[in-house]
């Protein structure tokens, strides 16, 4: 192993030695032009759950950007839809659907769900939903993948699924490329 005198060395130097140490592929990344592009994906799902796979449309987006170097972030502006990152492989996502009725029965009772007590962010023809903020939980919200020479790292099998946990109905995503140009 190489010794390096860090105190002799300046800040792009020794940043440089840290990223190099294995933990980015292909190494240090310098550009002259960082890039925020953002964007809202309209999803309309057709039931609950729903898995819905846009992978295709970021992948599209990071492309638009102009981003070469940085990392996406897949974002439900929902607290009953999540984004999660899995296979797009019909039996698991029918296990996929049996787990989550597991862990948040639909037929359970939810405070949530008793409109007779609640009496916070109630909406006129509200439904029954406590199930589906129980799942989100599990879920969660978002999702954030390495952007590497204008692409978009997943492995083999990964897509990025938008999942409908409550009914159907249309859903808003944020898309936002971070990087240099």
């Amino acid at each position: 192993m190489q010794r390096v005198n860090a105190a002799a060395m300046s800040a792009v130097e020794a940043g440089r030695i840290s990223v190099l140490n294995g933990a980015t592929p292909g190494g240090l990344v310098t550009g002259s032009e960082w890039r925020v592009f953002s964007r809202i994906l309209s999803v309309e799902t057709r039931d609950a759950p729903d898995f819905v796979d846009v992978t295709d449309k970021v992948v599209e987006l990071v492309t638009e950007s102009g981003v070469s170097s940085g990392q996406v972030i897949i974002h439900s502006t929902h607290t009953t839809c999540s984004v999660i990152i899995n296979e797009n492989e019909p039996l698991l996502l029918t296990d996929m659907e049996h787990f989550l009725d597991r862990m948040a029965p639909k037929d359970m009772y939810y405070g949530h769900n008793d409109f007779a007590i609640r009496t916070v962010s109630v909406r006129p023809n509200e439904c029954p939903n406590g199930h589906a903020h129980c799942q989100h939980m599990v879920l969660g919200t978002n999702e954030t993948v390495p952007v590497i020479d204008g692409r978009v790292l997943l492995g083999e099998f990964q897509r990025i699924l938008v999942v409908e946990l409550d009914e159907p109905k249309p859903r808003k995503i944020a898309v936002q490329v971070t990087g240099l140009a």
